[in-house]
């Protein structure tokens, strides 16, 4: 596997941990809705979140979170959507992203909630 998959696998594990910590509950891990994967379906009180996970090693390209495009989070919104009619769940639906940065041995995480809306891609 090469290194930056392996970097993304290991900020997927970290973005687990650390929202378990938040209390919340992990529905699913790496969902698949055609060709698009959603990293993590968690739920938080009364709200379905779906979350992205971005890691990179270095900021040198911009932040990580900068690599969820407008064309991303539409895929996102389409996968949870057949997520959603699938498992027949009536509940609000919120788009968070995980950024993770892992530079010199030390890892950032930053948790971006309501990092977008449905309601701006339609």
């Amino acid at each position: 596997m090469a290194r930056h998959n392996e970097l993304g696998k290991q900020g997927e594990q970290w973005a687990l941990q650390f929202l378990k910590a938040k209390g919340y509950t992990i529905l699913e891990t790496n969902w698949r809705h055609e060709k698009e994967e959603v990293d993590i379906i968690a739920r938080d009180k009364d709200e379905l979140v779906i979350v992205e996970v971005k890691t990179r090693s270095t900021d040198a390209f911009g932040d990580p979170e900068e690599a969820v495009t407008p064309q991303k989070a539409r895929r996102l919104i389409e996968a949870a959507g057949a997520y959603v009619e699938q498992h027949q769940l009536d509940m609000d639906i919120r788009f968070d992203v995980i950024a993770i940065l892992f530079k010199n041995g030390k890892k950032v995480i930053h948790h971006i909630e309501d990092a977008f809306y449905a309601a701006d891609f339609q």
